[in-house]
């Protein structure tokens, strides 16, 4: 059993348990936390509360303390810091003529770690960049290779709905995304229409995939012939929201199309 808080680190749409110990932590109070990119600032977003074991997937880190003025202060100072020290890296991969592009620049809290996140088709050799930035900086340096979707997350982007990306607001992982899921669900596979700002397949195409699946299987299929008040024909298309289907008729001089709720197919 461990008393835990559920917090989550500006920028990241992910949350995570930490464990409270004696800390009087209560939701929307800021504290500081140990991460892979050093020392950050972190918020309750969920009240203290009692897990079982089995519920801790890992071992739960402990928060280090609630932050204070001062550390805000630094975090505000580091803003501008990351801005600088992102446009140095910049100026230094386009003299190296290395094939990245730098996403974004983080500082740990504590000054001490500088981490550069960047995009590339293939491996990169950068230990001459990261020589010349550890020099320049006086700190540690990490460069981390990441996708073009974690780099959208990252970014926090406008969608083509007008809202911000769901990767950055509020989804934890990325979850599969197939063409199938936007077949099943009728829509025009135009790449456009389709991709994120990230340039992959949206991951809203998920969201529906199920409903879509199940309300298909017990719909007429398309393809199959039909009798209906004006005669018989072949389904076209298929609407499963609004139950209809689009029947093509034809005879020896006209052909026509006609639009019926599932229930007016009469049987073969």
């Amino acid at each position: 059993m461990k008393e835990v808080v559920t917090i989550k680190v500006p920028k990241d749409a992910r949350t995570f348990y930490y464990e409270a110990g004696d800390l009087e932590l209560n939701k929307g109070d800021w504290c500081l936390i140990k991460t892979e990119r050093g020392v950050d600032l972190a918020r309750v977003v969920e009240e203290k509360r009692v897990i079982n074991d089995y519920e801790a997937k890992e071992p739960i880190p402990k928060v280090v303390r609630k932050a204070t003025d001062r550390d805000f202060q630094k975090a505000e100072m580091n803003e501008a810091k990351e801005r600088e020290a992102h446009q140095v890296c910049l100026k230094k991969i386009k003299e190296l003529e290395l094939s990245m592009k730098l996403a974004s620049t983080h500082y740990s809290l504590d000054g001490n770690k500088i981490t550069f996140y960047f995009t590339a088709d293939g491996r990169i050799d950068f230990r001459e960049l990261v020589k010349e930035l550890a020099y320049i900086f006086k700190a540690r340096i990490e460069l981390f290779q990441i996708g073009v979707r974690d780099e959208a997350k990252m970014l926090g982007e406008m969608s083509w709905c007008g809202q911000h990306l769901c990767c950055a607001r509020f989804l934890n992982d990325f979850e599969p995304v197939s063409i199938k899921m936007a077949k099943e669900q009728g829509l025009i596979l135009t790449p456009s229409k389709i991709s994120g700002v990230c340039g992959r397949l949206m991951c809203c195409l998920s969201y529906e995939y199920e409903t879509y699946r199940c309300l298909r299987a017990n719909s007429p299929k398309e393809g199959r012939r039909v009798k209906t008040k004006e005669g018989e024909g072949k389904i076209i298309k298929t609407n499963v929201i609004k139950k209809t289907v689009l029947v093509e008729i034809k005879d020896e001089d006209t052909k026509k199309m006609i639009e019926i709720p599932f229930e007016e197919i009469l049987e073969n």
